[in-house]
């Protein structure tokens, strides 16, 4: 079985981010790499929500995924260790997490890059964490 590898912060975790996992597991075993507290706060100048600890908890309940961890880096590319150590098929991204230096590193490793649509599951909507936060703001102010 082919492995692939997914990496993000997985704060608020949604149905978004179960579709994400359900699209990369249709390619075989998921590994999922789960931002640091502290790369997180570094990167996005806020703090999690759930830390690091339950994030792991979360993800790695969720039957699409083989196995999860918390990366051992810090910032964009806090994976970079476990990425050569797992030596995966696959590197999966959404359009939100795709970018020239994640491909370019990824690919010089021989490992192939594929970006997902973000395509909902049918009959839910679409979900982001950003429009989940914004949505939270509007109403507890």
């Amino acid at each position: 079985m082919p492995k692939v590898f997914v990496s993000g912060c997985f704060d608020v975790l949604h149905s978004g981010h179960i579709r994400f996992f359900e699209e990369a597991a249709q390619l075989g075993d998921l590994y999922v790499s789960i931002g640091s507290d502290k790369t997180i706060r570094d990167l996005k100048n806020r703090e999690t929500l759930y830390n690091e600890k339950e994030r792991l908890y979360m993800v790695s309940s969720l039957k699409f995924v083989h196995h999860a961890f918390v990366a051992q880096g810090s910032g964009k590319l806090d994976f970079e260790k476990e990425l050569k150590d797992i030596k995966p098929d696959i590197f999966f991204v959404n359009t939100d997490g795709d970018s020239l230096e994640k491909r370019t590193f990824v690919e010089n490793l021989g490992i192939k890059y594929v970006v997902s649509n973000r395509i909902p599951k049918e009959l839910l909507p679409v979900r982001s964490t950003t429009a989940i936060r914004e949505s939270l703001k509007k109403h507890s102010g």
